[in-house]
């Protein structure tokens, strides 16, 4: 039986720094917690074939459900643990990791018996590599209650030749482009987080108001450390 490998991530903090103790001492993605603002929060990122994802072929459970038996199956796991309300930058190196040979596709997910888990979302086959990504992280009274995938309708590579717009919704390279593919383009996944709902205190969490509010990608200028990553290569490829 094969186990899911931990993938090395990178967390890289907001840009928006606030001083205040964590008080969420669980670790586990598959542990259930209650969370405030700037409390570290513990959630997982899961790669696998879509069909993976659902139980008997139709009921689409969390990656923490045992029924799903993914650590027997072809699949990979990335573990990140975001300050709550702060917008991050996440990110997956690539360089030794493809998301299609693992499926394509990738699932958010945390907590067990209120557990809480995105839609699956394409990321990459042997044709096309999408890089970059928005998450949001929605609670209630400091419970997760959902996570979802926004997206913006592929309204930064409409017109470039070096793109494919998949879907009307996501912006997408040739997988052969890529540098684990034996192209010349980093094609490390960049996944921009947010929060909203309220914390355990009923604080308002606001981080996806003020992405929303943002051009999307435009934290990618943000973080010099990672200006290599596929957005800032925009104007210089190929």
């Amino acid at each position: 039986m094969s186990t899911i490998v931990f993938l090395l991530v990178l967390m890289t903090s907001s840009f928006l720094v606030i001083s205040s103790e964590n008080t969420n001492n669980v670790y586990s993605p598959c542990a259930d917690t209650k969370v405030k603002k700037s409390d570290g929060f513990t959630f997982s990122i899961a790669f696998a074939s879509r069909n993976s994802f659902s139980y008997n072929g139709n009921q689409q459970l969390s990656p923490c459900d045992r029924r799903l038996s993914l650590s027997s199956s072809n699949s990979q796991i990335a573990v990140f643990r975001p300050k709550v309300d702060e917008i991050s930058l996440l990110t997956i190196n690539t360089s030794s990791f493809s998301p299609d040979s693992y499926g394509g596709y990738m699932v958010a997910f945390a907590g067990r018996k209120y557990a809480a888990r995105s839609l699956p979302a394409f990321v990459a086959n042997s044709t096309y590599t999408v890089t970059s990504f928005t998450l949001v992280l929605e609670f209630k009274k400091g419970r997760l209650q959902n996570l979802y995938w926004k997206r913006d309708g592929c309204s930064k590579c409409t017109g470039n030749s070096n793109f494919v717009c998949l879907n009307n919704q996501d912006c997408a390279i040739r997988t052969s482009n890529c540098k684990n593919r034996g192209g010349s383009v980093d094609c490390s996944l960049g996944i921009q987080l947010a929060f909203s709902g309220t914390d355990k205190h009923l604080s308002v969490l606001n981080s996806w108001y003020e992405v929303e509010n943002l051009r999307q990608y435009s934290l990618f200028g943000l973080y010099s450390n990672l200006r290599d990553s596929l957005t800032g290569q925009y104007n210089k490829m190929f």
